[in-house]
């Protein structure tokens, strides 16, 4: 019975992406499977650093196979090209085909391309090199944009007031004093800070010369008049494996030729497995995953990382015969980096809704800092101590 047990629990799974979900569901599942990540680089980006990277910071990656030595982890450095769900087989660009007991998706999310680019498709960032057309970039061509920068002054345009807008806006500003830089919005910028929180983004901004307008909505970078356009406005799920392979994403299929604009997400149960292939578990940005306490989650490093985590225990759960539990998760904090000598703190209720307190400048530079490397020492930590992911922020 012990030898039946334990080929039971060394099943073969398979992960695809190495970004923050599928790192961590694949340490947590190391010591419990036979773990092959599928993900082209043999670097790890830190994704939360690319504007940091834009503005001219050396390096925001780290050997994918340090991170991985000693866990038994296969690193197979390819790109998934199909996905049978019928036959339990991922086929790469490499020529192997991988069979599978669990899958985890966690192909993560790109800048939609729709507006950067007339004609453009979310396909386009899915590719190995990240895109930048002409004058228009987003944060995944961040080396791209570095470059566009030092090769002279102009004008420059962030397109999105949200976090993502906001902290490259600074940084940019701060960086390159030499650019005229503007943050166009079609909302109010911040829309899910506080108003203590929003006036702090504001009095930055300010001071770093930075030209908020609001109610600008932009249908595309051509229709800015600007040297260089920054995309920031909005993500969507690399959905297209998923798409082509009939897994359900939202919206469902009722609510489509609505108007709702599709995420790509695909949809799961409160355990994190596709509704419509319960043996494929999804984590990170590629899940439309939902928990009692936060509501819909939304794209970020903060839902990441425990959604990893979750996906790989519940797997670890069914092999041991046991049903998965639900995922349970809260917000509790909202960082931004305003540039390297400030930023917001702004605490969160678990619903993700803004607390009117917040923590500014210096002091909210340095916890942002530090809740930023915790992401890699969290990584570091499930490989040495899978069993100790429990102490991720948020994860009931």
């Amino acid at each position: 019975m012990k030898i039946v047990a334990k080929q039971r629990l060394r099943q073969k799974v398979v992960v695809l992406g190495g970004g923050y979900a599928g790192m961590m569901a694949a340490l947590r599942l190391a010591p419990y499977a036979r773990v092959t990540l599928v993900d082209p680089s043999d670097r790890f980006t830190e994704r939360v650093r690319l504007h940091e990277l834009a503005a001219g910071r050396p390096e925001v990656s780290h050997s994918r196979a340090q991170m991985l030595r000693g866990t038994g982890i296969e690193h197979l450095a390819a790109r998934a090209t199909a996905l049978d769900p019928a036959a339990r087989a991922v086929h790469t660009d490499c020529g192997r085909t991988l069979l599978y007991d669990r899958l985890v998706y966690a192909l993560g999310s790109h800048t939609d391309p729709r507006g950067a680019a007339p004609g453009a498709t979310p396909a386009a960032t899915a590719g190995p090199t990240p895109t930048a057309w002409g004058r228009a970039f987003t944060a995944e061509s961040a080396p791209a944009l570095h470059k566009r920068l030092l090769d002279g002054p102009g004008a420059l345009a962030v397109v999105g007031g949200g976090l993502t807008g906001i902290e490259m806006a600074a940084e940019l500003a701060e960086s390159h004093p030499e650019w005229e830089v503007r943050l166009l919005t079609g909302g109010e910028i911040g829309g899910g800070l506080s108003a203590r929180g929003r006036a702090h983004v504001r009095t930055v901004l300010d001071r770093l010369h930075v030209r908020v307008e609001e109610g600008r909505r932009i249908a595309d970078a051509d229709s800015v008049d600007a040297d260089a356009v920054v995309w920031t406005t909005a993500l969507r799920a690399t959905d297209g494996l998923a798409r082509d392979a009939g897994l359900d994403t939202d919206p469902p299929p009722c609510l489509k030729g609505t108007g709702v604009p599709p995420s790509g997400r695909i949809r799961v149960d409160a355990a994190l497995r596709s509704v419509s292939h319960p043996d494929i578990y999804v984590a990170g940005d590629a899940a439309a995953a939902r928990a009692p306490r936060a509501g819909a989650l939304r794209m970020a490093c903060a839902t990441a990382l425990p959604t990893g985590a979750h996906a790989a225990g519940a797997i670890i759960a069914e092999s041991r015969g046991a049903e998965p539990e639900p995922l349970s998760f809260g917000f509790f904090v909202q960082c931004v980096s305003l540039g390297r000598h400030d930023g917001l703190i702004q605490p969160v209720r678990a619903d993700d809704t803004p607390r009117e307190r917040v923590l500014t400048g210096r002091p909210a530079a340095r916890v942002k800092e530090q809740v930023v490397r915790s992401t890699v020492r969290f990584l570091k930590l499930a490989a040495r101590r899978p069993d100790a992911i429990r102490l991720i922020p948020g994860v009931g």
